[in-house]
């Protein structure tokens, strides 16, 4: 039963991660390409100059901040569904999953109109007297940021939801029999039993975040540079495949590191909620 989708992951993802792995290690070809008899580990190096680690830093910089922002605003919507009434939850979800049916490159043209100088948003405080000039709102980091929130919010939603949904409200309940106050009980029963769909959802976000070309390209304008960007560019401008190869393995790595922590962090609160019950 298992055989189709092994295949399908074996072909589609551990196939192309070999030969992204194998690239790294040689030199580019003089007319582009790879050359096969070059073995070397100067990709590595330059890797690592000031110049590509500061993009790289950047990049976790943005996605950092866009996964704090998904957060503030993922969980209060997640712990509103779980709160409404039963028969609204479904309703509620379907609307927090619904940009998922629009094609991503639709929704991200679609912040160009509201963000530009000429836009929806500029439009309307223009219009109601709170700015004279257009604000520029487009095309900065500001703009990818806003843009990478709006269409990885939903994971956090889902994740936190899941979460909240396990949650036995029990604990709430005794909390509050003991004294403690609503907030109270949010800050010591409710976010801590409820932080691995916190981390699955942070992880979620911001793994997609820090490998993201599309947003940076056209939000930004082309004027921010992100990890996403810099490999595409080595690949289909540059034709360094092995440069750009291992960019992209430095990316696997961090991505495969944020997953395991966030995989212990699930394994370890699963086996203290298991010691709590015995």
């Amino acid at each position: 039963m298992m055989t189709p989708g092994l295949l399908w992951l074996g072909v589609l993802m551990v196939v192309p991660c070999l030969l992204i792995f194998v690239m790294a290690f040689y030199e580019r070809g003089i007319y582009g390409g790879i050359d096969w008899d070059a073995f070397t580990f100067d990709n590595f190096k330059r890797a690592v100059e000031p110049l590509y680690l500061g993009i790289f830093f950047d990049s976790a910089r943005v996605a950092g901040l866009s996964t704090l922002l998904a957060l503030i605003i993922g969980y209060p919507a997640a712990y509103a569904i779980v709160k409404a009434p039963a028969r609204w939850q479904t309703a509620l979800l379907f609307l927090a999953i619904l940009p998922f049916w629009t094609n991503y490159l639709i929704r991200t043209y679609a912040w160009i109109v509201l963000l530009n100088p000429a836009g929806l948003i500029n439009g309307a405080l223009k219009s109601i007297g709170l700015i004279t000039e257009p604000l520029p709102i487009l095309y900065n980091e500001f703009a990818v940021i806003v843009g990478l929130v709006y269409n990885y919010v939903p994971f956090v939603i889902l994740a936190i939801y899941s979460a909240l949904q396990r949650l036995d409200p029990s604990y709430a309940e005794a909390s509050r029999d003991l004294g403690a106050g609503a907030i109270a009980t949010f800050a010591r029963i409710t976010l801590p039993l409820t932080a691995p769909g916190v981390a699955a959802g942070a992880v979620f976000v911001f793994v997609l975040s820090i490998g993201n070309f599309i947003t940076p390209d056209l939000l930004g304008g082309g004027k921010f540079l992100m990890a996403g960007n810099l490999i595409y560019d080595q690949f289909l401008t540059a034709r360094d495949w092995p440069f750009g190869a291992s960019l992209s393995l430095i990316l696997i790595a961090l991505m495969l590191l944020l997953l395991f922590a966030q995989a212990l962090a699930t394994a370890r609160a699963r086996g203290e909620r298991g010691t709590a019950h015995a």
